[in-house]
Order: structure tokens, then C-alpha cells, then sequence
């Protein structure tokens, strides 16, 4: 069976186990089992926390598995990025009391808190910057106020939290983090099915399919404002002057599309959501 870790708890788990479901695995229905066999899919799925995912799939103990890029970064550890999911987006910034620092080199000497010192003193080094790491598990934004250090790296969403402590973003981005899929060195089939599978989940909630009808002196024109993944699919109507048209679109265009078909003449326009697919 390929072994795949998932996050247990945490912001990656329901969205990691919503798109394994999606793509056809049976994942556990008890939040307290830890190891569920899904042999109808050929998988056994470990439910571990999300930082320690890339430990064990790099040390081949696991074949595979779905983490943050932040915590596979700040690991160290030698599993692989495969494909990036989509999901659980993050940015990585520096922060410290407003008008203190403007600049990475500021921090020379100085006293950094992060709850990812692999992955912060990775980025400091490879800058030729040299701090003294203070490792805090979580609530980094208070460690100025009480003293323990100079400045924090964090998650940033809004810049809000760090704020209402008193503390200024500077510097640039130490990463743009989202849930990765990885792997180790091995190898093994049921990866590419998978991966796949993963992307399907991918592509569907990404596109829509539009179906519309439209009289062929318009159908250029119409198939230029939606031309699709290769091309339309168009059939003929009992009508010969009018034809009938599908097409896959991105969902985020999906109204401004419709407006426009509309504009050239196209009727019935109708919009159906998609649940998996192969490209």
C-alpha cells in the first residue's frame, strides 16, 4: 500500500482530508484514529501533526505526504516538494517595534522569536545576516513587549495581530508558504495515481463547464470571448443556423463570460460545476 501522512489537526487537516476525499480516497471517520487503511484505493493513510509530516516522509518511513511548505522548509528535512495544493496559503515577514527597523541588515546581533527557526535561519544566513534565534511555540507577537527578543518572524495575514502589539512589518518576504504535496526517495506507482488525482480535485474547483447555444454567424466570435482548455466542443441543432457550444472556463471568469456570449447573441447559457477531472 503507499503509506500518505495527513495533518491530524490544525488550519491544513478538513481541507487536506475534503481533497483526498474528493479524489475518490476513504480517509478515517473516528478523529482519534491514527492510522486508517482505505484497500479498495490501495493506500493506508497516518494522521500525524503537520510539522512532523515531513520528517517522517523523509526518512522514507512514509512514501508521501501533505504538509505546509513553511514546516517542510523549517524541517530541514530531505523529502521533496511535488506539487503545490492550493490551499492553506501564508506569508513569512519580519516585524518589529514601529520606526526601529527599515532594514534585514537591522537585526544584525539581535534577538529574532519565531516559531520557525529552520526556516528563518535559513533565510538569515543565506542573506549573510546573524541573529540570535529565540524558538517560541506560537504567539511570537508578544516576545518584544516581554523582553524576550528584538523582533519576530511570523505568519502574516493582515498585519492586524502584530499591530495590536505595537509592532511594524519591515524588510522582505521570508516566504509565500501553501500546502505542498511530498515525497521521499522512493518510489512507488500509486504516487503518480495520487498526484493525478490531487490535480483533478485541482482542476475542478479551478473551472466550470458552460453549455450555450448561438447562431453560427456569431459562433468566431463567440468562441474567441470563451476558446476553452484546447477548443469548444460544438454540435449541431435541428436548427442549422444555430449550433450548440461547450466549453471549460475559469470559475472566476465564469460571469463576465456569460455577459458577453449574451451580448453576442447566445441563449441558453448554463453553467455547471465540475467534481473531478483528467487533463
Amino acid at each position: 500500500m503507499l503509506r500518505i501522512a495527513v495533518p491530524n489537526k490544525g488550519s491544513l487537516a478538513e481541507t487536506a482530508a475534503q481533497m483526498l476525499s474528493e479524489a475518490g480516497y476513504n480517509g478515517r471517520r473516528d478523529p482519534r484514529d491514527l492510522v486508517v487503511a482505505d484497500p479498495h484505493n490501495d493506500v493506508e493513510f497516518f494522521y500525524l501533526r503537520p510539522r512532523d509530516i515531513a520528517t517522517y516522509v523523509g526518512s522514507g518511513a512514509l512514501d508521501v505526504g501533505i504538509t505546509g511548505r513553511d514546516l517542510l522548509l523549517d524541517s530541514r528535512s530531505t523529502a521533496g516538494e511535488i506539487a503545490s495544493l492550493d490551499f492553506g496559503d501564508s506569508t513569512f515577514r519580519f516585524a518589529g517595534p514601529a520606526g526601529r527597523f527599515s532594514e534585514l541588515t537591522d537585526l544584525e546581533g539581535l534577538r529574532v522569536a519565531t516559531s520557525y527557526p529552520g526556516l528563518v535561519g535559513t533565510f538569515l544566513a543565506g542573506h549573510g545576516v546573524t541573529v540570535d534565534l529565540v524558538t517560541l511555540d506560537g504567539a511570537v507577537e508578544s516576545a518584544v513587549q516581554l523582553g524576550v527578543a528584538d523582533a519576530v518572524a511570523d505568519v502574516v495575514s493582515t498585519g492586524s495581530t502584530l499591530r495590536k502589539a505595537g509592532l511594524q512589518i519591515f524588510g522582505p518576504v521570508i516566504l509565500e508558504s501553501t500546502a505542498v504535496l511530498i515525497t521521499s526517495e522512493n518510489e512507488h506507482a500509486g504516487i503518480n495515481t495520487l498526484l493525478r488525482r490531487l490535480q483533478g480535485v485541482l482542476v475542478a474547483r479551478q473551472y466550470v463547464l458552460v453549455d450555450y447555444d448561438v447562431h453560427v454567424d456569431n459562433l468566431d466570435a463567440a468562441c474567441q470571448a470563451a476558446s476553452g482548455i484546447e477548443s469548444p466542443t460544438i454540435s449541431s441543432l435541428r436548427d442549422p443556423n444555430w449550433v450548440a457550444v461547450r466549453v471549460m472556463i475559469p470559475r472566476l471568469d465564469t460571469n463576465s463570460v456569460m455577459d458577453r456570449l449574451y451580448e453576442l447573441g447566445a441563449r441558453a447559457i448554463l453553467v455547471t460545476s465540475i467534481h473531478n477531472a483528467r487533463l
